[in-house]
This record gives structure tokens, C-alpha cells and sequence, in this order.
């Protein structure tokens, strides 16, 4: 057999010389194919960057058009259970096993979206802002009272339904001088078993009688009708230290919360409040 002489391009570096070899046929054949694969699909779909846009493609095909028919789609496959999520209360929904599951996550959801800001990821709360895992609760924890909670906000402007407690800052208002603030939480403490019985305590119970009485109780433990915290419990919302307690009797506190239905609809509001009823603190 003749000997194959192989070509080079003709370049040489220390006796080593670079081949020259024709590529496979089939190799040339599918790149070619891959050419007018692109420039078909630069015809059919949008690819072409413009200045400030894209050529459009003759198929009129967009991945937002894609997306928007699979959104509407699942709309559609939802809109029965979404109708009654919306329509029904949300006591109603909590009869339907079924429909409560889907209630719960859908609220799981919207509390990642709405309500980690401030009562964080595990809905466990902080300074202000309450721990939705306990059952201790302002104004209840019923189903229905949380679903009113979140409705109308605490403290909202212009909701004639919303939440509302004025606790009157005894000490800036002169209702209380310094000292006699010092006996009220002392007796408050003493109450709560973080302090130990004192005269300052003694003086602090008729103080507390003659001006907290009518919203905590003579037992300290609160109102709900009235949004009057428990304060025997050992869970303060400000803290319970003795300073903090001062500046709560002393200024008082006024935290607000908004009025989500200004800006969920019902049946996101139905589906928040199965969410924290579920949560291990719901009554």
C-alpha cells in the first residue's frame, strides 16, 4: 500500500509540524444544519436585541405570553375554591377539612408576604410586636376575632371598627408622680411573682385600684373587650423588667397595626387568619 502523506498547514516549531486535516464530513454537515437551525429561529421567535427593544418573531411567540397563559390557566382551575374562600366565613371554612388545608397554606403564603416584617418568620414576634405562637391574646384568639383583627388594623385611621385602647400615660400627664409610678409597678411585679412583697408594693395596690382596675381587673388580668393586657402572666409585649414597665406606666404605649383589608381581599384575609389560628395559639 502506497504510504498516506499527510498534509500540514506548512508551520513548523522545533521539528514539530501542525496537521492540516479535513474535518469530518458529517462534522461540516450538522454545523451547517446548526446555521439554519439559528437563522429560523431568529425569524420564528424574538432573539434580535434592539436598542430599546427586540425583533418579535413571525410566530408571535413571547415567554411572557407563555407565562401569562399558565397563570390563567391556574386561575381558572382555582376559581372554585378561590370563590369560596372569598365568600365564605371564615368559621365556615374551618368546618371543611379540605377547604381549611388549602386556607392554611394559602395563609402561609401571604404572612411571608404581608406579616414577617414584623412579627417574623416564625410568626414568634419581638419588642412591640406580639408572638401570634401563644395564647395569649389582646383581643382573643378565636377564629373570627382574629379574622376582625386583621380586617380593621389596631389603631387605624379612619376604620371606625378598628381596634382601639388608650392606656393613659399616668406619669407624663401628672395623673401620677414618679413615686407613686415606682409603687404601681411594684405592685404590679409582686403580682406577677418577679418581685418580692415591699411597702412600695403596698402603696402600689390602691394606687393600682384606684387607677387601672376599671381596664385590668382587681385579679391584673385583663380585658379583652377592651384590648387590656394580662399583666400576671410573665408576657409583656415591652418587656417586663422593672424599667420597662416604668416606661410603659409613664408614656404609655400605642402600637398600631394596618387595616389589611384596604389592602388584601377576603379571601386572602380568610386564609391569613386560618394561617395564625393554626399556628399553635389559636382558641
Amino acid at each position: 500500500m502506497a504510504d498516506i502523506v499527510e498534509q500540514t498547514t506548512g508551520h513548523e516549531w522545533d521539528g514539530i509540524e501542525e496537521r492540516d486535516t479535513p474535518l469530518p464530513r458529517w462534522w461540516l454537515w450538522t454545523f451547517y444544519a446548526t446555521i439554519v437551525f439559528a437563522i429560523g429561529y431568529c425569524i420564528a421567535y424574538p432573539a434580535i436585541p434592539f436598542l430599546n427593544s427586540a425583533s418579535q418573531g413571525m410566530l408571535g411567540w413571547t415567554s411572557r405570553g407563555a407565562l401569562a397563559d399558565e397563570q390563567a390557566q391556574v386561575k381558572k382551575s382555582r376559581a372554585g375554591i378561590e370563590h369560596q374562600l372569598a365568600s365564605l366565613d371564615v368559621e365556615q371554612i374551618a368546618a371543611n377539612p379540605t377547604l381549611m388545608r388549602t386556607a392554611v397554606e394559602g395563609g402561609r403564603a401571604a404572612f411571608k408576604v404581608n406579616c414577617v416584617q414584623c412579627h417574623g418568620s416564625g410568626a414568634a414576634g419581638s419588642k412591640g410586636y406580639p408572638n401570634l405562637n401563644d395564647n395569649e391574646w389582646l383581643w382573643g384568639g378565636d377564629l373570627k376575632t382574629i379574622r376582625a383583627t386583621l380586617e380593621h388594623g389596631i389603631r387605624q385611621p379612619g376604620d371606625d371598627t378598628t381596634r382601639m385602647s388608650q392606656m393613659p400615660a399616668f406619669g407624663r400627664d401628672g395623673i401620677l408622680k414618679p413615686e407613686q409610678v415606682e409603687d404601681v409597678v411594684s405592685y404590679v411585679r409582686f403580682m406577677g411573682k418577679a418581685e418580692k412583697n415591699s411597702a412600695s408594693a403596698q402603696r402600689g395596690a390602691a394606687l393600682f385600684e384606684a387607677n387601672c382596675v376599671a381596664c385590668h381587673g382587681p385579679d391584673l388580668k385583663g380585658n379583652r373587650e377592651l384590648g387590656a393586657p394580662n399583666l400576671v402572666d410573665a408576657i409583656w409585649l415591652y418587656g417586663g423588667d422593672r424599667e420597662s414597665i416604668i416606661q410603659t406606666v409613664t408614656n404609655a404605649r400605642y402600637g398600631v397595626m394596618p387595616a389589611w383589608n384596604r389592602k388584601l381581599d377576603p379571601a386572602t384575609l380568610n386564609m391569613l387568619a386560618a394561617y395564625v389560628h393554626s399556628l399553635g395559639g389559636g382558641e
